[in-house]
């Protein structure tokens, strides 16, 4: 069991910091070091809003600071030495002679900061026929000893529109269209001089998959598989030249294969470890290693020696705590981690390898102190029928772990997983006295093929008894008192947090939805909708999980919160954000109608030009208000006074 605590006999008070202390955006967001390592920018958070810093390394000098206007800051990274590049999206409906969607969408855009200039310049401005909207990252290639960056987005063709990929200079901002996809077109890989040496074509209504490669000017089939849902994906240039990486789940785990594009040869898999994610290579993106996400823990391995060296070398100098690699210069010289753990709470240090210092550039939550966080373990109980359920417990800081009041905090997904390292919603639960349960019910990721299948067919069944299987389990041990036990949950655990107080009842005293889904049939309806028809691997993947049989099975009502609004015995909330494009904020509506018609009363939270992710710290602060000030009254915890704050020293195991 994973454990990081600190106690020792000594007792003190201190209040906890205030709620918005966990609730504003990270003080250091996404960041990025130049390629030299001589320069660091990051998307910087605050309680007003965020900005992008560009710093000198050796001396902290201010060169940018630069604040979000009306759009939200999602990514950044440096083209080359003087220029980075940052991701930002927008809530907005796209009403143009070439473009034209229905409803409301998160669309993503580029803005290029020029240091040589000092000027902001927006990317893929004013082309033919296309759209300045992207649908992934941009990556790097170096031409002729020219850094460009390649990105796929859309252009249309008559009544079509097309996955694009477009090639832009840094230097000039001007962008041309390097290629142009057929109908089912997803993914490409490049190569070293910017062109695609593969492609991904995909049939939503057959669920034909197929592998094209280039040869001779044309392009050529190299593999298909028929897969409806899970389909197989392309993950990379390979790690020697003329292989790129596929991922495909026909053996029933998801496994990563390397592909000889000059005769379609397969390697054997290349093990688990490519499950989780790869590291890849800042120019020409060929994996360097790869990082695989445990309960508890994050392990890299990468495939240079000397990079595997150096990385257990930073490891070994956090001991106890929890690093992740953030990013690292071309040479290696200068190093970003993120920690986590007591001694460095949820801290960005950088590592300068040639000065041989480890610095700590700001603490991500510069409010909340090491003394502030919550425990967090690790643990696996049993469900009712002896299924294995891995979850994290955030316990509030110093007090007894007996008898609390808890938090159970389903996640969304549902085929997700919760991430070991800071949880700002958990720690923040913990703050106000909460224990904080954070099930991985069986359907979640991360876990195996096998864990997660275990949920097809279990939305509201299941999936939710496991969550409900974790609070009795910590009862059992006296940890938790039962009598105090609340469920919240956004998205996916919205939804659960509903089904808690109507599918299953007499085991939580309250309920929060945040972002929730209420009606499982106006939800497919909904996905059939914006797809065009029910022939689609979106709506098909959500029957399975549902075990619907189409998108009019009334079977799942039974599952269906809004429909079970009646059976409510217990104080009810719901949050939404108003610009939602996920989870359309009528799916809280439908369940706050319902909760009316049956006579019941609930407490509906409004946040409005709030998206699915609670991006905007004014309205996450919102969210976190209104969400303790509830608990609070229908669940209080201890009071504050009749707590003994340990203080900390060093960790134990």
């Amino acid at each position: 069991m994973f454990v990081w605590l600190a106690v020792n006999g000594a007792v003190a008070t201190a209040a906890a910091p205030p709620i918005d202390a966990f609730g504003q955006l990270p003080t250091i967001g996404d960041i990025s070091v130049s390629p030299d390592g001589k320069r660091w920018a990051a998307i910087v958070g605050a309680a007003s809003g965020s900005e992008v810093q560009i710093r000198e390394l050796a001396t902290n000098k201010l060169l940018l600071a630069s604040p979000a206007r009306d759009y939200k800051m999602r990514a950044l990274q440096w083209a080359d030495n003087d220029r980075i590049v940052l991701t930002i999206s927008q809530t907005t409906k796209i009403r143009s002679e070439d473009f034209m969607f229905a409803s409301r969408n998160e669309l993503f855009l580029m803005l290029m900061y020029d240091l040589s200039t000092g000027s902001w310049r927006r990317l893929m401005e004013n082309i033919k026929l296309a759209g300045n909207f992207i649908a992934g990252a941009p990556s790097i290639r170096v031409i002729d000893g020219r850094p460009q960056l390649i990105v796929q987005g859309w252009s249309t063709t008559g009544s079509t529109m097309n996955a694009t990929l477009f090639r832009i200079d840094p230097a000039t901002g001007r962008t041309t269209v390097a290629e142009v996809g057929v109908p089912g077109t997803g993914d490409w890989i490049i190569g070293d001089d910017g062109k695609s040496v593969a492609r991904a074509d995909y049939d939503r209504v057959t669920g034909v998959w197929r592998l094209m490669v280039r040869r001779d000017g044309f392009w050529k089939e190299l593999y298909r598989e028929t897969a409806t849902i899970d389909t197989p994906y392309l993950a990379g240039a390979g790690r020697t030249p003329g292989t790129i990486l596929l991922g495909t789940s026909k053996s029933g785990e998801y496994e990563v294969h390397e592909v000889a594009l000059a005769d379609g040869g397969w390697s054997q898999p290349l093990g688990r470890a490519f499950g989780d994610g790869l590291v890849r290579d800042r120019v020409g993106q060929q994996p360097i290693g790869v990082v695989d996400e445990g309960l508890g823990q994050v392990s890299y391995e990468f495939f240079n020696p000397d990079d595997q060296k150096l990385w257990r070398s930073i490891s070994r100098s956090f001991k106890d705590e929890l690093v992740q690699l953030v990013d690292w210069s071309s040479d290696r010289s200068i190093v970003v981690v993120e920690v986590f753990g007591p001694t460095s709470g949820d801290a960005i240090y950088v590592i300068d390898r040639k000065a041989k210092t480890a610095g700590l550039l700001s603490q991500r939550y510069a409010r909340v102190e090491p003394r502030d966080f919550g425990t967090v373990q690790t643990l696996t109980y049993k469900a009712a029928d002896g299924t294995a359920i891995p979850a994290y417990l955030t316990l509030p800081p110093g007090r007894t772990p007996r008898q609390l009041p808890l938090i159970a905090l389903p996640h969304g997904g549902p085929a997700s997983h919760d991430s070991p390292g800071f949880d700002w919603w958990a720690q923040a639960l913990a703050s106000r006295g909460y224990a904080v349960l954070q099930p991985q019910f069986r359907g979640s990721t991360g876990y195996g093929a096998s864990f997660r299948a275990a949920g097809f067919g279990q939305w509201g069944r299941k999936m939710q008894s496991d969550v409900s299987d974790g609070v009795r389990h910590l009862a059992g041990l006296g940890t938790i008192d039962p009598k105090r036990v609340c469920i919240v949950g956004a998205s996916y655990g919205g939804y659960a947090a509903l089904a808690g107080v109507t599918v299953e009842q007499n085991v939580y005293r309250c309920a929060s939805s945040i972002a929730g889904v209420s009606d499982l049939r106006r939800m497919l309806k909904r996905e059939t909708s914006d797809a065009g028809n029910s022939r689609n691997p979106t709506v098909r993947y959500w029957q399975r999980f549902m075990g619907a049989r189409s998108v009019d099975d009334a079977s799942i009502d039974a599952w269906s919160p809004a429909r079970l609004a009646g059976k409510v015995d217990v104080p009810l909330q719901l949050i939404h954000g108003k610009d939602d494009t996920v989870v359309p904020m009528e799916q809280s509506n439908f369940m706050a109608s319902a909760m009316k018609a049956a006579g019941k009363p609930v407490d509906m939270v409004v946040l409005p030009s709030e998206d699915h992710w609670l991006s905007r710290p004014a309205t996450r602060i919102a969210m976190l208000d209104a969400l303790t000030a509830f608990l609070e009254k229908h669940n209080p915890p201890d009071p504050a006074a009749a707590v003994a704050v340990l203080e900390p020293t060093s960790p134990v195991k």
